[in-house]
């Protein structure tokens, strides 16, 4: 098995887990934690859901595993064609499809059978007659070309293992004059080596993370336009001690307390949108 089939086996298996347990552990930030369904409303707070829209999806599609709210920057329109990367269990989907309103629609794709599962279920149980999901990954997205208006994704593309395909593929699938609005986290300097290979930080988002330069220049080799950074959130020291993904890493690698102090240093969540050329 090759490098990039170990890494999606990997995060499948990982997020399997997380969509079993009904908890999640995603970025090393006090805004994205293992955490139950009230300590995932209150991380969802404070990366920029209001509480109107965390009430108005159905219970367990919000497993707190995002970084950002691409939802709320994305200003969709009714009747759009929305597509979300790594869905999930449904969370941003819901959302965009309120937005969307019957004459649009919602696809979200995920590789995890689980999420799959337990998204169509929440969808089920929530009436969204404008949602879809579909079985693939984000580096052969099960989508026509030229079909999307709008491409989200939230805290999923750092854990690909080949981006530039994944941002080839967005392209690929959007409209002329299509937008991309993605929350994720990237780096402004490089992870030390004993964290980029802790299997618990590649799950929780960390270890896959690109720099931010290098991350936008795959945007923008993909064919995009007006590639920009919206928002910056940089994660700073923090308490360690308080931080579940990060004393998580710790108990199940090698990683050092030192070193844990220079990862949350290195990783900053942004909000980068991104335009489709119309000819």
């Amino acid at each position: 098995m090759d490098e990039e089939a170990k890494v999606k086996r990997m995060v499948r298996e990982g997020y399997a887990k997380v969509a079993k347990r009904q908890s999640s552990c995603c970025a090393p930030t006090p805004r994205c934690s293992c955490s139950t369904e009230d300590v995932s409303k209150e991380a969802s707070r404070r990366i920029g859901y209001s509480d109107q829209e965390l009430e108005s999806v159905p219970e367990g599609a919000n497993l707190g595993l995002g970084c950002g709210n691409p939802v709320a920057l994305a200003t969709l329109q009714e009747g759009q064609t929305v597509l979300d990367l790594g869905s999930g269990a449904g969370f941003d989907c819901f959302l965009a499809a309120q937005r969307v309103g019957k004459t649009g629609k919602v696809i979200g794709v995920d590789m995890t059978p689980e999420m799959l599962d337990k998204a169509r279920d929440n969808a089920r149980r929530g009436k969204y007659a404008n949602v879809e999901f579909r079985l693939g990954e984000i580096e052969n997205l099960p989508v026509s070309d030229a079909s999307v208006d709008v491409v989200i994704s939230n805290c999923v593309i750092n854990l690909s293992p080949n981006k530039p395909r994944v941002f080839h593929e967005a392209f690929r699938v959007l409209k002329p004059g299509g937008r991309l609005m993605i929350s994720d986290l990237v780096l402004l300097k490089p992870l030390p080596e004993a964290v980029r290979e802790s299997v618990q930080a590649y799950i929780g988002c960390v270890a896959g993370a690109e720099l931010k330069t290098k991350y936008l220049q795959m945007i923008t080799d993909a064919g995009f336009q007006q590639v920009k950074v919206l928002e910056e959130d940089h994660f700073g020291a923090g308490n360690l001690d308080n931080d579940p993904t990060a004393q998580a890493i710790a108990k199940t690698s090698a990683v050092s307390t030192g070193e844990l102090a220079k990862m949350t240093s290195a990783v900053v969540s942004v909000k980068v949108s991104a335009l489709k050329p119309s000819n």
